[in-house]
């Protein structure tokens, strides 16, 4: 292994490195920054799914466009004008570029391998194996020890050197959470100092923001949408199981008490969705956003099987509303669903509207309303008395909406829900 690292060891091949720095010696300190960076951004942690060659060349392809948006002359090591046309075309697909971004996009439109290997020729400054590598195999190799000269000569060629590597260890192990903790210092820093030189180093900052961005867990938050209700379950904190077991020995399967059968449990029963039907909003998304909530809400932990859910489609005027009563009737929902309107945004209608049911007596005890949408509309001026949520799906990490402040804010990737 001529380069790389995965997170606690750097293993190098000394040879190597010490022609490098004499041909090219800032290509060195660049490939030290570039490997470095994979371990800012926690791209040596890796899910056991992935496609590890695009994930490499994903990886490579984002710490570049980083290291390039500094200018920094100690890091110009003469990379080619292919890497700037390349990055270029990146930038044009993603605007922001980052691993996971890049990744996708070669999932969703695969290059052929010529394009592979002309991006790995283009991008890779270092190794990844270490990245895929388990324990023991590490260990066998006699990566953290003080030295490699114990390995064998298979464990050389399997590194894929002809000669031993040498190995750095960290004083400390770190761990993805330790490269978290180090990440988001990193990012306190470039934006105290981006206040007073400019945005020279942007690129990473952003991606930075886009990495230690707050993760959030839909099917939790929907939850909090839950209303008390009475359920067919079993109330285990009045129920006494000493007396039961005891019935169950001395009669013979006879309990002297039968457990209670209902239980007030928090499900979701009384529920607006509103969906914003308005030209700016994907109708793919809609539908994702609609079965993921779906999905969480038939659950039957979460969902009463007599139930209360409006579906309101709108743009600036009410398109569609629908009122939903059992499960069977939200599968022919789902199945048949087709979205009306596609012009501007107003949020105010559908306040208008739920307001109006409150006033007929159609809900008992609603718990809330969530609003998908992309953020640009008008909002009522006063806060509604149930908890109103607006969930944003966005491609570009860095668009931050605005709501109401007695609003709740949710803002999701696309792989999110």
């Amino acid at each position: 292994m001529k380069f790389g690292s995965d997170g606690r060891h750097l293993v190098y091949y000394p040879n190597f490195l010490l022609k490098s720095y004499v041909d090219n010696n800032a290509l060195t300190v660049r490939r030290y920054f570039h490997t470095l960076l994979h371990c800012v951004f926690r791209h040596n942690f890796v899910r056991l799914d992935i496609d590890r060659r695009l994930w490499d060349i994903a990886c490579d392809v984002a710490v570049e466009s980083m290291i390039y948006g500094m200018s920094l002359p100690q890091l110009e090591a003469g990379r080619s004008n292919l890497l700037m046309r390349e990055l270029w075309h990146f930038e044009s697909e993603l605007n922001i570029i980052t691993a996971e971004k890049v990744y996708k996009l070669f999932r969703d439109d695969p290059p052929d391998e010529q394009q592979l290997s002309e991006l790995e020729d283009i991008f890779s400054l270092d190794d990844h194996r270490l990245w895929y590598m388990p324990p023991n195999e590490k260990e066998q190799l006699g990566i953290g020890g003080n030295n490699n000269e114990n390995s064998s000569d298979d464990d050389e060629q399997m590194l894929g050197d002809k000669q031993g590597s040498s190995t750095s260890e960290a004083p400390a192990l770190c761990s993805e959470a330790d490269w978290a903790v180090i990440s988001r210092r990193i990012q306190v820093d470039m934006e105290t100092v981006s206040k007073t030189q400019g945005d020279k180093a942007d690129s990473m900052l952003q991606s930075l923001k886009a990495l230690n961005r707050e993760k959030y867990d839909y099917t939790s938050f929907l939850k909090k949408f839950a209303v008390m209700g009475e359920a067919m379950q079993v109330n285990d904190d009045e129920f006494d199981y000493i007396y039961y077991t005891y019935g169950l020995k001395l009669y013979n399967n006879m309990p002297l008490i039968e457990p209670l059968e209902y239980k007030d449990v928090k499900r979701i029963r009384e529920f607006v969705i509103a969906i914003d039907t308005s030209g700016s909003v994907s109708g793919d998304l809609v539908q994702t956003f609609l079965n993921k909530t779906y999905n969480i809400m038939k659950q039957t932990e979460s969902f009463f099987r007599k139930i209360n859910v409006h579906i309101i489609q709108c743009d600036t005027e009410i398109q569609e509303h629908v009122m939903i009563t059992s499960q069977e009737e939200f599968d022919n929902y789902i199945a048949r669903m087709a979205l009306h309107g596609f012009g501007g945004t107003d949020f105010r209608p559908v306040f208008l509207l739920v307001d109006k049911l409150l006033e007929q007596k159609k809900f008992t005890n609603l718990k809330g309303l969530i609003y998908f949408t992309d953020g640009y509309g008008d909002f009522p001026e006063r806060k509604p008395p149930y908890e109103t949520a607006f969930v944003f799906v966005e491609e570009d990490e860095t668009y931050v909406p605005q709501v109401p402040p007695w609003a709740i804010k949710l803002v999701l990737m696309e792989d999110e829900i």
